[in-house]
């Protein structure tokens, strides 16, 4: 085996203990919707403890009678409905990805995703999972990398162009169209094809990635070894 073959095969293998660890999206979005859920209920708790303490100020000045206990109560329950209101999960906008730091848009994109399943057949579903799990792994590859170097330009024409105009582009046409063949194409079949285009070059992003890091790594051991073996010729 060649040696650019050894750095590949051993930058998959790390790509495929991360993608065992990986979870599925609809699992880590579980996670956020819970952990937005768990952002209201101590917002009620201190809704409902301001108004307790409030109430118990203001009766020491003056006692608050059936009118000052009703308002007490109304104030409460507004605030509980307006806690209510708030959103468990985050919503991004399509837009908002062309201005995402290249750090956080894989995540942006994961979101974004998500966002849009509801919308997505079932083929596509399946396939914005694999992504989901791609991103996760390419995200901290991608700190290491400048705003303007070309595999982060590269990144961002995927994530913030093409992979938004794939998805948006389906969702536009009518929903008993999508499955008509037009012009020799199907919507449906294309939208699934692109996607698969789009997990198979995210994993060759992060491959290549990857391999830099691990060609880093070899030459780092080779220029260790070489004066490892310099100090033992010295002490000769």
């Amino acid at each position: 085996m060649s040696r650019s073959d050894r750095v590949l095969a051993d930058a998959e293998a790390v790509l495929r203990r991360h993608s065992e660890r990986g979870q599925s999206l609809t699992a880590r979005a579980r996670q956020r919707r819970n952990a937005g859920l768990l952002r209201k209920i101590k917002y009620a708790f201190w809704a409902i403890l301001a108004v307790i303490l409030g109430s118990a100020v203001a009766g020491f000045v003056m006692p608050l009678g059936t009118t000052g206990i009703m308002v007490a109560l109304g104030v409460m329950i507004a605030a509980l409905l307006l806690i209510g209101l708030l959103p468990t999960e985050t919503r991004v906008r399509t837009e908002a990805l062309a201005e995402t730091p290249l750090t956080a848009l894989p995540l942006q994109t994961e979101i974004w995703l998500e966002n849009q399943r509801k919308a997505l057949p079932a083929p596509a579903v399946t396939l914005v999972d694999s992504i989901g799990v791609k991103l996760e792994i390419l995200a901290p590859q991608l700190e290491r990398l400048g705003p303007q170097d070309p595999a982060a330009l590269e990144v961002r024409r995927l994530l913030a162009d093409h992979l938004p105009e794939l998805v948006t582009g389906y969702q536009s046409i009518p929903q008993p169209l999508r499955r008509e063949e037009r012009n020799g194409r199907v919507p449906e079949k294309q939208l699934v094809e692109g996607l698969a285009v789009i997990d198979a070059e995210i994993a060759r992003m992060s491959e290549s990635l990857a391999s830099g890091d691990l060609d880093k790594l070899a030459t780092q051991n080779r220029f260790l070894e070489l004066k490892y073996q310099e100090a033992k010729e010295l002490g000769q």
